[in-house]
């Protein structure tokens, strides 16, 4: 199967056969706006198959695997939000990886780039384990949720603008669901922070203008909706280019990470 059907025990799975799928952009945004609570959005958004170029690359990513995962089955859905459901802490990613979230079924699991992030959220306290090996690993996420502002594993890691604007309902639901708890915000990477800028603004927090620009360390304060004060912070992205390069050093990350623990 070029995908996990839902319903079938993959652990954390939260879709059941009866959950409803979107098949075009219309779809995912009447289905995201009626959600009756978060359980539900997430499961809607594990199933979505809006996105005919990005579900044919997740389901041919799942079939072909890489030969270090030739023996185990694929997820091959999109990767809905994941950790405390009444989060402090919201960190926002681009996409999940083709061998990563999509191999997984949890965001920034099984990948390099997971390896850093939840080995740093262990060291700072807002992880469970150190490692985040696959749906089901006992791992658990402290205070803290993880989001992306695209489900499916992209080609190249590139989602096309349309591609963005079709999950962009997704993360508006989830967002104005958990914006009452929400004091920090940590974007990983510069193309989170330019994308969540848009969401936050239809759930109707308070912003800076003009933006502030991206880069590590980055600090902006606005105010929620229900009129909390916010903090939203910057990160280089834990990807390969950046660790390798020593761009991104597991110092910094800590210190970003560990200044966004200071809200639990």
């Amino acid at each position: 199967m070029p995908f996990v059907s839902p319903g079938t025990g993959w652990p954390e799975d939260p879709a059941t056969p009866e959950t409803p799928v979107a098949h075009k952009p219309q779809d995912v945004m009447e289905l995201a706006e009626s959600a009756p609570d978060l359980a539900e959005l997430c499961a809607r958004q594990s199933v979505c198959r809006a996105c005919d170029r990005l579900v044919e690359w997740r389901e041919k990513v799942a079939l072909e695997r890489r030969r270090a995962f030739a023996d185990e089955e694929y997820w091959g859905r999109p990767i809905a939000g994941w950790g405390d459901p009444e989060p402090r802490i919201l960190l926002v990613g681009l996409a999940p990886a083709a061998h990563g979230g999509n191999r997984t079924g949890r965001v920034f699991t099984g990948d390099r780039s997971g390896d850093w992030l939840f080995a740093s959220l262990h060291r700072v306290g807002l992880a469970s384990q150190a490692t985040s090996v696959r749906a089901g690993d006992g791992q658990h996420l402290i205070g803290t949720r993880l989001v992306a502002t695209v489900r499916c594993a992209p080609p190249d890691n590139k989602p096309t603008t349309t591609e963005r604007a079709t999950c962009l309902p997704w993360l508006n639901r989830e967002m104005a669901m958990i914006a009452p708890s929400v004091r920090c915000i940590v974007a990983l990477g510069g193309y989170a922070w330019q994308s969540v800028w848009p969401v936050l603004k239809t759930v109707g927090y308070e912003l800076p203008r003009p933006r502030p620009a991206f880069g590590h360390g980055a600090e902006v304060r606005m105010t929620s909706p229900g009129g909390d004060p916010v903090v939203m912070l910057g990160t280089y992205h834990p990807s390969q280019q950046n660790t390798f390069t020593g761009r991104l050093t597991e110092a910094m990350l800590d210190d970003v990470l560990g200044r966004a623990a200071t809200y639990l």
